[in-house]
C-alpha cells in the first residue's frame, strides 16, 4: 500500500467504458480514485489526486468486464467489492498476474513464438523475446507482461526479462537510464531531469520509466513510487536468485496480484443506475457502449448534447471529446490564402485541448529565420501554437530546443475551425508579432490593402481584419 492508503482503503486508478460507474461505487466504499481522466475530473466534486496507484482497473477484451490488478490485499478488496454489481457479476483470480515469474515447458512452438505451460494457465512467449532458439520440452524462466482474460482466446504474453511496476515507477533489469512513457514533452523532459534529485535511485543495473501520469505529480509521489518499485526489485531479484536453475512447472514470484470481473446484462443495467448519479445516463448505456468503438462513442456524443441541451452556440467540445481531435493525435495545419489557393504548414502533434481551445507543436528544421521576427530558425525549435474554434486569430510562440524564446507570432485569420484531421481558415495577412525582447509591432497591413484592391477580400472583411489586429497589439 502507499502511505495515502490506510487500513481497508486503496488508491485506485480507473480507465474504460466503466470509469464513471467504477469511480461512484470506489469513492462510496472509501476507496481514493487517482490519475482520474479529464471527464472523470469534471463529473466528479471530490479530491481526485495525481498520486500513486495501488491498483489499476481498466476494460477487458470485448469490453465484457474488467481487469484488476496492482497489490495483493487491495487487489482481493477490491475484487469483493465489485463482484457485488448484481447477481450475474462473476470474478475469477488471475493465475498469471502481470510481473509474475515462472519456470515454465514449452508445448508448441508456432510461426512467431512458443506456447508456454505455467501450470493452471499457459501462455505466449515470441521469439524476438528469446535470446537464442527455444524447442518444444525446453524449459523457460519467463515473466507475464500481459494478462490474459478467461474468457478470451488469447494467452498470456510472456518475455524473458525481468520488470517490475509500482504505480507511476516500472523497472527493467539491463536497461539503462530514465524514460518517460508518451510523448517527447517539456513536461517529460523535465520529469527526467528531476529524477536525480530524488532522495532515492534505481538500483543499480535497472532503467527506470515513469507512467504518463507521473508528469504531475509532486517529488514525495515519485519518491514513495520509486522506493516501491526499488523493494519490488530487491524481491523479485532475491526470489530468482534463491530458485537456481529452471524447473518446470512453477512459479517462481508474484510482486503483484491480478483478477477479472465479467458484467452481466443485469451487470451493465446496474452499473447504469450508478452513473445516472452522477450524469446523463441513457437507458442501456453500459449495454450499448460493450458492442463495438462506433456504438460507444454514439453513446457519449448523445448524452453529451443532451445533458448540455440542443439550443444556443455549436458544442464544440461535445464533437471533439468524440471525434477528436484529441491530445496525441496529429492534425494538419491548412493555411489559407486570400486567393484562394491552400498552403498546408505540416503535421502538428496535439499536447492539449480544454473545451474549445487546442494547443499544438511542431518540432521545426533549421536554417533560414522566421518571418517579420528576423530569429535564426535552429534545428530543434519548438513552435507552439494555440487554436481556439471560432477565434479570429490564433498565436504561435518559438523556443529553441533548451527552452528560450525566440517570439512570438499572431496571425489574424478569418475564424478557426478545428477538425478531427486539421485546423483550418483563411489568412488575413495582416500580423502582430513580440520579439524576445518584448517589443511589440503590426506587420503587414499593406499586404491586406493590396488583397482588398485585387478583389481578393471584402473591405468589410478587411476592416474586421484591422479590428482584430489592433486589439491584439494592445492586448499583448
Amino acid at each position: 500500500m502507499t502511505e495515502e492508503t490506510a487500513g481497508n482503503t486503496s488508491n485506485v486508478r480507473v480507465r474504460g467504458i466503466y470509469a464513471t460507474a467504477l469511480t461512484r461505487t470506489l469513492l462510496d466504499a472509501g476507496h481514493r480514485v487517482v490519475q482520474a481522466s479529464p471527464p472523470i475530473r469534471r463529473r466528479f466534486d471530490a479530491d481526485l489526486p495525481a498520486a500513486d496507484h495501488d491498483v489499476a482497473i481498466e476494460t477487458g477484451p470485448h469490453r465484457q468486464g474488467v481487469s484488476v490488478a496492482g497489490d495483493p490485499d487491495a487487489v482481493d478488496a477490491i475484487r469483493a467489492l465489485l463482484a457485488d454489481t448484481a447477481v450475474d457479476t462473476l470474478a475469477w483470480d488471475d493465475p498469471a498476474p502481470v510481473g509474475a515469474v515462472f519456470d515454465g515447458r514449452v508445448t508448441e512452438t508456432l510461426g512467431s513464438g512458443a506456447v508456454v505451460s505455467l501450470g493452471e494457465t499457459e501462455g505466449y512467449l515470441p521469439f524476438r523475446a528469446v535470446d537464442g532458439t527455444v524447442e518444444t520440452g525446453d524449459t523457460v524462466r519467463v515473466q507475464v507482461t500481459e494478462a490474459a482474460a478467461p474468457w478470451d482466446d488469447d494467452r498470456a504474453m510472456l518475455d524473458t526479462g525481468l520488470q517490475v511496476e509500482a504505480g507511476l515507477a516500472t523497472l527493467t533489469r539491463g536497461r539503462e537510464g530514465v524514460r518517460v512513457a508518451g510523448r517527447d514533452d517539456a513536461a517529460g523532459r523535465e520529469l527526467a531531469g528531476i529524477t536525480d534529485l530524488l532522495s532515492t535511485a534505481p538500483p543499480e543495473n535497472w532503467g527506470l520509466e515513469w507512467a504518463r501520469d507521473a508528469r504531475d505529480a509532486e517529488m514525495a509521489t515519485l519518491e514513495d513510487a520509486l522506493d516501491r518499485a526499488n523493494e519490488r526489485a530487491e524481491a523479485l531479484e532475491t526470489a530468482v536468485d534463491d530458485a537456481g536453475d529452471p524447473d518446470p512447472v512453477r512459479q517462481v514470484s508474484s510482486p503483484t496480484a491480478g483478477a477479472w470481473l465479467w458484467f452481466g446484462r443485469e451487470s451493465r443495467f446496474a452499473l447504469d443506475e450508478v452513473r445516472r448519479e452522477v450524469t446523463a445516463t441513457m437507458p442501456g448505456h453500459h449495454r450499448t457502449k460493450a458492442g463495438t468503438d462506433a456504438a460507444s462513442a454514439g453513446v457519449d456524443f448523445a448524452e453529451a448534447l443532451c445533458a448540455g441541451g440542443l439550443d444556443g452556440e455549436f458544442p464544440f467540445a461535445v464533437v471533439a471529446d468524440q471525434f477528436g481531435p484529441g491530445e496525441g493525435d496529429s492534425v494538419r495545419l491548412d493555411h489559407g490564402k486570400p486567393a484562394g489557393h491552400r498552403i498546408v504548414l505540416g503535421e502538428a502533434e496535439v499536447v492539449d485541448r480544454d473545451g474549445d481551445t487546442l494547443a499544438v507543436e511542431r518540432e521545426l528544421s533549421g536554417g533560414g529565420s522566421y518571418d517579420a521576427l528576423g530569429t535564426p530558425k535552429e534545428s530543434g525549435d519548438i513552435a507552439h501554437t494555440k487554436f481556439r474554434e471560432g477565434r479570429w486569430w490564433y498565436p504561435t510562440t518559438y523556443r529553441s530546443a533548451d527552452g528560450e524564446h525566440k517570439g512570438t507570432y499572431v496571425n489574424v485569420c478569418t475564424p478557426v475551425e478545428i477538425f478531427p484531421d486539421a485546423v483550418r481558415y483563411v489568412d488575413l495577412h495582416v500580423d502582430v508579432i513580440k520579439y524576445p525582447d518584448g517589443t511589440v509591432e503590426r506587420v503587414d497591413d499593406d499586404e491586406l490593402d493590396a488583397a482588398v484592391e485585387a478583389g481578393e477580400l471584402p473591405e468589410e472583411l478587411a476592416e474586421r481584419a484591422r479590428s482584430v489586429a489592433a486589439s491584439i497589439e494592445r492586448a499583448i
